[in-house]
């Protein structure tokens, strides 16, 4: 199964245009919004791609971020899926939720592929990499092939498409707001841009939540 993928990885990225390079800095609103899965909370998603140095770049200053968010805001992670190289790191990531093991294992994949070159899309090196963590190898492979991550791929295709994002990193305000690749020139500009984009959200909240005025009696 990897190895069929990684075949079909390697044919498309030699074509295909890497959406991280098509950044265009800004805020786009999305009429009418994506629904979210966070439920009374305001949902706030990150587009990544395993192999995007300006997803690795945002990493630190998202981590930080993360942990000011308020208790009304949640967060989570979505891997983009442009391409079937790029769905290679989306399995990887959703398998390794699944496994119960993204908490642990997110940022060292991220630093292995950033600092010590591993080939996520190389079943050799992802194999090796992944039995030096203690990994289950074979678990993984059941898991990669598992429904219960077929359908998180195609949900995570399905909102990718939907926010009409064209690069990473980006991120998804309450299924409204998409802070652009590249908005505000830096890493901390951009989140400062979801910080805004989120009161706003929240404002929006509150306004559609807020209980209609009695109509007035006649006297």
């Amino acid at each position: 199964m990897i190895r069929r993928l990684l075949a079909a990885a390697a044919l498309a990225f030699a074509f295909a245009v890497p959406a991280a390079a098509q950044q265009q800095p800004g805020v786009m609103e999305l009429n009418p919004p994506l629904p979210t899965d966070a439920k009374g909370k305001i949902e706030v998603v990150e587009f990544f791609w395993y192999e995007c140095p300006h997803c690795y770049a945002l990493e630190p200053y998202l981590e930080r971020w993360i942990k000011t968010l308020p208790a009304d805001v949640e967060f989570r992670r979505v891997p983009a899926t442009f391409n079937d190289r790029w769905n290679i790191s989306a399995r990887v990531y959703y398998t390794l939720e699944a496994m119960g093991l993204i908490d642990k294992l997110h940022r060292p994949l991220l630093d292995a592929i950033h600092k010590d070159r591993l080939r996520i899309t190389d079943e050799a090196q992802l194999t090796a990499w992944l039995q030096g963590k203690g990994v289950d190898v074979a678990k993984f492979s059941a898991t990669l092939k598992s429904f219960a991550v077929e359908g998180r791929l195609k949900r995570a295709q399905s909102l990718v498409q939907g926010s009409k994002i064209d690069g990473v990193p980006a991120i998804l305000v309450n299924g409204q707001y998409v802070v652009s690749a590249g908005a505000g020139g830096s890493e901390e500009r951009m989140l400062a841009i979801a910080d805004s984009a989120i009161e706003r959200s929240r404002k929006q909240l509150a306004a559609t939540s807020a209980p209609a005025a009695a109509p007035a009696k006649k006297k």
